[in-house]
């Protein structure tokens, strides 16, 4: 009599061949599917930059992997290249050309406007100068320089510097500003709570981060224009507040045109510059405008006919925007 049915011996047999037929036909399927991920994700880190961007965010090691190296790009009229790097120890300086092919677009005035990216598949810091600029070709020439953390060498990786905005056509203006006579001037008293967008001066600095509960500061209401002493800067408001001399001027549409500037004191007799002890800046309910109370602790009221208003401020037309992005290889280049 058999020990086992025939029905079990069958069944045993072909079991375990049923469960590698499955394992091969499952491996053949995860072989297929990484071999769609390799061949994907180099076109998808390329073509789109949602995409990469994610990847980034995950493994900025695995996004600079397969982003495909591009030594230059044009867009919106403007070409930029890589077009030198000295890569030595932890540090790389690339030389990065931006060039208006049109020969209207900027000038030695070119500012990439805080709009620029670096990523690199390492943890760094790093920043980026303009080096200089050429009439002729309409080039402008950036520096990057990039330092790895830790005093790791730089070897054998890729680096990708993106831009979206350039600024440039940008006007300068210094002086006294003689449409107003401080001894003349009508102060303002009346004041506002705001959220400081950015605070300056060391003793309004450490007051307001000693005090972290401390979200609204005090500042002069902006009135009607006092004048205008450059196209896009006005001065709204000029008063004391609990004390101080506070000068408010109005920058328009900074996050487009980025104008900005100073105010000072010049004393009449000598000449002396007074500078400001301190400011802060605030937007309008728009978000767009930025309002900024210059603040005097040591001018009392009844010695402002001593002085004149001076001004430096810088404005712009507006920027440029595109999207430009270069990837290359980081290879160490020092002999020594």
């Amino acid at each position: 009599m058999d020990l086992i049915s025939p029905q079990y011996i069958h069944a045993a047999d072909i079991q375990p061949r049923t469960k590698r037929t499955g394992l091969k036909k499952w491996c053949a399927i995860a072989a297929c599917l990484c071999l769609v991920f390799i061949l994907t994700v180099p076109v998808m880190a390329a073509s789109m930059p949602a995409f990469y961007n994610m990847l980034y965010t995950v493994s900025p090691a695995t996004a600079q992997f397969f982003k495909p190296v591009q030594l230059s790009c044009e867009d919106n009229g403007i070409r930029m290249e890589v077009s030198a790097a000295y890569i030595h120890d932890n540090i790389a300086e690339i030389y990065i050309s931006v060039q208006d092919l049109e020969g209207t677009k900027f000038d030695e005035t070119i500012d990439l406007f805080d709009s620029y990216q670096i990523n690199t598949p390492f943890d760094c810091s790093a920043h980026c100068i303009l080096s200089g600029y050429d009439p002729d070709t309409h080039t402008a020439e950036f520096l990057i320089t990039i330092e790895q953390w830790d005093e790791q060498d730089i070897t054998g990786d890729k680096l990708t510097f993106s831009l979206r905005k350039i600024l440039s056509n940008k006007k300068t203006y210094k002086g006294i500003i003689n449409d107003v006579t401080l001894s003349d001037i009508q102060l303002n008293s009346t004041t506002q709570k705001v959220y400081p967008r950015g605070v300056g001066g060391s003793e309004f600095i450490e007051e307001y981060e000693d005090n972290p509960g401390q979200d609204l500061l005090t500042v002069l209401k902006p009135s009607d224009s006092i004048c205008s002493p450059v196209d896009e800067v006005t001065l709204t408001a000029i008063g004391y507040v609990d004390g101080y001399l506070h000068v408010q001027v109005c920058y328009k549409d900074i996050l487009k045109t980025d104008n900005h500037g100073t105010i000072a004191l010049t004393y009449k007799k000598t000449g002396e510059t007074v500078s400001a002890d301190g400011s802060v800046a605030f937007f309008d309910d728009a978000g767009e405008n930025s309002y900024e109370d210059y603040i005097f602790t040591e001018i009392p009221a009844e010695t402002l006919d001593e002085y004149d208003l001076y001004g430096e401020f810088i404005t712009s037309s507006g920027a440029i925007e595109g999207n430009w992005s270069v990837t290359f290889p980081l290879e160490n280049t020092d002999n020594h």
